[in-house]
């Protein structure tokens, strides 16, 4: 029984959370003597399956069809239920991204099987699969088993399993595989891109982030200049967002998007339970406020009490000289 890994894929490039359930993928694979498995849904995507295979996949599921060109919930979870229920794998395991949650909960729901979400761990105990997850808005963490399902299945945060190295040369067998996507009931009328030359915010190592302490959307332009620095992406608060001052798309915590950096760097957010349930599993957090008794230096490894508007542009420049090294 093979463990599945769904690869997630984005204008030609696989995400980079696929790679990451790939290299864990493997070692569990590895303890557990089975196969490895890619399955790889869209149109025109078979030059993918290469990485797959240096990423440690066995085997690539290639289900390829035209009304699959973009994501949709119907057509997507047609075909890889379709594929569950005749190869039987032992697991299923998704990235916790917007597509992954919407993909795996259909999934589960055909297959009749138990999801967990927003795993921040991964690892064999007693011969099972075994999940970390936070509850209580991240105040605590469980480890968790589907004892008796099958295929279990979880989506897994970006960013907190690490990234293997490819093994240049190693290939996957790739299987194609009829793609039946049936009735798709979505339409998309219209995909509107927002370019940028910043990481997505899901899967950077390093984020910048304001809060209300920014007092205007013209001031997170000194955000965006240490983020360009460090090759950061940039979020917000819900705070920031909902006083209009950047898009919803930049929101980080419970009602926006769970990242997991190897560094946060939070300017001028206080740290309400909301936003520290988004960003509390960051490796590294370094909090600047004022407000010596904010919330945030609660969870924050560094902490500086100080006005942003004069510690951010000194880090700035600080970092362009190290760079520069």
């Amino acid at each position: 029984m093979a463990i599945w890994i769904y690869a997630e894929h984005k204008d030609g490039q696989l995400k980079k959370v696929t790679l990451e359930l790939l290299s864990a993928g493997r070692r569990l694979a590895d303890q557990l003597n089975e196969e490895l498995a890619a399955v790889l849904i869209g149109r025109d995507v078979a030059a993918l399956a290469g990485p797959l295979g240096e990423y440690g996949a066995d085997k690539v599921y290639l289900a390829e069809n035209d009304a699959l060109e973009n994501y949709t919930t119907d057509g997507y979870t047609a075909v890889l239920a379709a594929l569950a229920k005749e190869h039987r794998p032992m697991a299923i395991l998704l990235g916790c991204t917007v597509q992954g949650r919407d993909l795996a909960a259909q999934v589960a729901q055909r297959l009749q099987t138990g999801l967990l979400t927003d795993c921040t761990g991964l690892e064999l105990e007693n011969g099972q699969l075994t999940f970390t997850r936070p509850i209580y808005a991240g105040k605590a963490f469980v480890k968790a088993v589907i004892p008796e399902a099958r295929p279990v299945m979880a989506t897994i945060r970006p960013n907190v399993l690490g990234l293997g190295q490819p093994q240049a040369g190693r290939s996957a067998e790739t299987v194609k595989v009829a793609a039946q996507p049936g009735d798709i009931r979505q339409v998309i009328k219209d995909i509107v891109r927002q370019v940028s030359t910043r990481p997505e915010l899901t899967e950077a190592d390093i984020i910048v982030s304001g809060g209300r302490g920014m007092k205007g959307p013209e001031n997170f332009k000194i955000l965006e200049d240490l983020a360009d620095v460090l090759g950061a992406a940039v979020g917000a608060s819900r705070a920031a967002v909902d006083a209009g001052w950047v898009p919803q798309s930049m929101q980080v915590g419970q009602t926006g998007k769970t990242v997991s950096p190897v560094l946060y760097i939070a300017c001028g957010i206080s740290g309400a339970i909301q936003h520290l349930a988004g960003m509390g599993s960051s490796k590294c957090i370094v909090a600047i406020n004022k407000d010596p008794e904010a919330n945030i230096f609660k969870v924050a490894d560094y902490g500086i009490v100080g006005d942003l508007f004069e510690v951010v542009p000194v880090l700035t420049e600080e970092f362009k000289k190290m760079m520069e090294k």
